[in-house]
């Protein structure tokens, strides 16, 4: 992208914008704009733009039957809407985690990870599906994982590996599905905990009728119960067993000599423990505790069909092993074929893993320079980096928050938004943009940065960590950069660190019409300098009063003769009628090295008389919206004319007695005896609008510039027609 050429109306406040940028000049151009001139706008239309939305699109949002027209073109072409990315620090739904993903493992090892993943899924998905019948499950896989999973780096193929050794030939089915016991709300396991009082007295029933039982047995390591038992009577049922001669022989002597006579013991004893009355009234508390609750019906279902599963109840997390491995078991043969597939491809999984990860440091290091150069209380990382980078995942970030020298704790997103001041909630989102950015890196097709004013808010470490990231994006060819600010020192900052051309360094305005022009950019260097470079002109001239006034004050004092003078030039003293142009030029030559064997021609000047014309030429010459000069000029004179109006007003006010603050009391003095002056509302647009531009010093450029040289005219003319 060489230039970019840029035609809106009507769009979103501008009412018309033309203008080009080369970046041949530079890759990078700066404007500053006015609160109220054109930034958000502007950055709103490119916002638009490249969403490409056909419904939302540029337009004004108060003025429906104007079209608004926003023609943006790339070298003549019109610009492709995904080569543009607007960074705007208060977009909170910006999330460019997923954009770490385009910036994958190189092909040949990609391909090869997915050739080994392709074949290991199909085998998972019959699996899962056969595993799904077995449990009736909503979500088997994840609830498998979720109960085996010892760190986030388990996945179902290392689960699966992990607990093969435990699946049995022999297995226990259940009749229930699983989420009616194990639900993914966790309502069961709260009931359990809840009362667990009451199971407690359940099972120590139960363990107590079992001790009693001259068939089931319970010892401190093992329980032979109804499982066990039907074991048994599954592996004798065809008699075989007998009509080879052999026999049980119970513990009280009891001999048993076919499947159907021990089968109807064993049904015996099974219903001597279910009709025990201390069992049934412990049973019968535990279902009056889950009572009405509808969350709990399906579980009350079946502990009614099977009391005895309280029992298993008692340890939650051990029976919901305990039944995946018998679930797994019915299935054991596809889960030994599963394993030993994974297992002959593992090592080299690892290898493929290993090599990505020399790839994954560009994110790396981009969450490094966020870490070290942001001062923010919290720090990120990435967890689940393997995923990002072969299986394309959104990454996992994680945020450790911490001040005062306390130990991290780790926050969520949503947390951690919740806590963190304004600056810094904007330095998380810049975060976001620096992915998206690196991640543009890797596209060849232009790209337009729009930075809206990224620092507001910043503090000073947070604004220099900022620029310092966009010299480096202005040094990158494939970026071509729009910088929009409002903020004076932000605009001189970034054309310093950046070292632009002036050519590339520009000031917005905006006409009645909302008509934007596009000025070369002032101001860059030193302010006061460049007054004094042009004293010869008298609203340079005019303007060093306040700069001086204020060198004195800072260098010496507020009673120095010097200082009482040039007071004398901004408000209306007995001395101020007469004086001259050449005495205010003798105390800018005695402070101002530069000045020292300088002249002027109009030196024999009135004062008053030099500053009247001066703005009466300034408010011919029209809305020139960037001179300082005109500003500083048109303040001094309107603050003299409304000093003039109130003191007339005020014959009775002495003004030598007057100390500091001098128009603010006379305002103050006129409404007290004229509380229903109509020049009331006019004298308070000068205490308003000018005190910021005849106290100037170097913090006060922004004030400066941002006021309206038109509303100072009109306001010059206002207090003008007062006297």
């Amino acid at each position: 992208m060489k230039h970019l050429d840029i035609k809106l109306e009507n769009c979103f406040g501008i009412g018309k914008l033309e203008h080009q940028f080369n970046f041949d000049l530079s890759n990078t151009h700066l404007v500053y704009a006015p609160n109220g001139t054109m930034k958000t706008s502007l950055a709103k239309t490119f916002e638009l733009i490249s969403q490409g939305d056909t419904i939302d699109k540029p337009c004004d949002r108060i003025y429906k039957s104007r079209i608004s027209k926003y023609d943006v073109l790339s070298d003549g072409v019109e610009i492709d809407p995904n080569d543009i990315l607007v960074i705007n620090a208060e977009d909170d739904s910006f999330d460019a985690s997923s954009k770490i993903s385009s910036f994958l493992a190189s092909k040949v090892l990609k391909d090869e990870y997915d050739e080994i993943y392709q074949i290991l899924n199909e085998l998972k998905l019959e699996f899962v599906k056969k595993l799904k019948s077995i449990s009736q499950s909503t979500d088997c896989e994840i609830e498998l994982i979720h109960t085996f999973q010892e760190d986030d780096n388990f996945d179902f193929f290392e689960i699966l590996n992990n607990q093969i050794g435990f699946l049995k030939s022999e297995f226990e089915k259940y009749d229930f599905r699983y989420n009616d016991i194990f639900d993914k709300k966790g309502n069961v396991e709260k009931f359990l905990d809840r009362n667990k009082d009451i199971l407690d007295q359940y099972s120590k029933d139960y363990k107590n009728i079992i001790s009693k039982s001259k068939f089931f047995k319970e010892s401190s390591t093992n329980t032979f119960g109804t499982y066990q038992a039907n074991t048994i009577i599954k592996s004798i049922e065809d008699n075989s067993f007998f009509e080879a001669g052999h026999k049980f022989v119970l513990d009280d002597g009891t001999e048993v000599e076919n499947a159907d006579a021990l089968k109807s013991i064993i049904d015996n004893e099974i219903q001597n423990i279910l009709n025990d009355e201390k069992l049934r009234k412990s049973f019968e508390k535990v279902d009056k505790a889950i009572g009405s609750n509808a969350e709990l019906r399906s579980f009350k279902k079946v502990i009614e069909k099977d009391n005895l599963i309280l029992v298993k109840l008692k340890n939650y997390e051990n029976f919901k092993r305990e039944v995946w491995i018998n679930y797994l078991s019915e299935i054991r043969g596809e889960a030994i074929n599963i394993v030993n597939q994974y297992n002959k491809k593992k090592n080299r999984l690892q290898e493929i893993i290993s090599e990505s990860n020399k790839e994954f440091e560009l994110w790396t290091n981009i969450i490094k320079i966020y870490n070290s150069r942001f001062h923010v209380p919290f720090k990120v990382n990435i967890l689940n980096q393997k995923d990002i980078i072969l299986k394309e995942d959104t990454a996992n970030l994680s945020f450790e928050y911490s001040d005062r020298g306390e130990d991290a704790v780790k926050q969520d997103r949503t947390n951690l938004l919740a806590i963190l001041s304004k600056g810094e909630q904007r330095a998380y989102f810049i975060l976001h943009f620096l992915f998206e950015i690196e991640a543009r890196k890797l596209r060849m097709n232009n790209n337009l940065l729009i930075f809206d004013d990224v620092s507001d808010s910043f503090d000073y470490k947070n604004k220099f960590a900022i620029i310092e990231y966009m010299r480096e994006v202005h040094q990158q060819t494939q970026f071509k950069t729009i910088v929009l600010t409002h903020n004076f020192d932000f605009y001189r900052t970034v054309a310093s660190r950046l070292q632009l051309k002036r050519e590339a360094i520009y000031m917005a305005t905006k006409t009645h019409q909302n008509e934007i022009n596009i000025h070369k950019g002032e101001y860059v260097n030193d302010v006061f300098s460049y007054f004094i470079n042009n004293f010869k002109n008298p609203k340079f001239f005019i303007s060093l009063i306040a700069f001086v006034r204020n060198l004195i004050e800072y260098s010496d004092s507020k009673k120095n003769t010097d200082y009482l003078t040039l007071t004398c030039c901004l408000h209306r003293k007995e001395e101020t009628e007469n004086l001259k142009v050449y005495q205010i030029f003798n105390i800018f030559k005695d402070r101002l090295v530069k000045l020292k064997d300088k002249t002027i021609n109009f030196g024999d000047k009135n004062l008053i008389e030099l500053i009247n014309e001066t703005a009466e030429s300034i408010c011919v010459e029209g809305n020139n919206e960037i001179a300082l000069e005109n500003k500083i000029s048109l303040a001094i004179a309107i603050r003299l004319e409304a000093e003039k109006y109130l003191i007339n007003k005020l014959p009775k006010i002495d003004i030598t007695k007057i100390k500091k603050n001098q128009t603010q009391f006379l305002y103050k003095e006129y409404c007290n005896k004229n509380p229903d002056s109509e020049a009331r509302f006019t004298l308070d647009k000068v205490n308003l609008m000018t005190p910021e531009n005849i106290h100037i010093n170097a913090f006060m450029f922004e004030p400066l510039i941002d006021m309206s040289n038109n509303h100072l005219i009109l306001l010059y003319n206002e207090v003008k027609s007062l006297n």
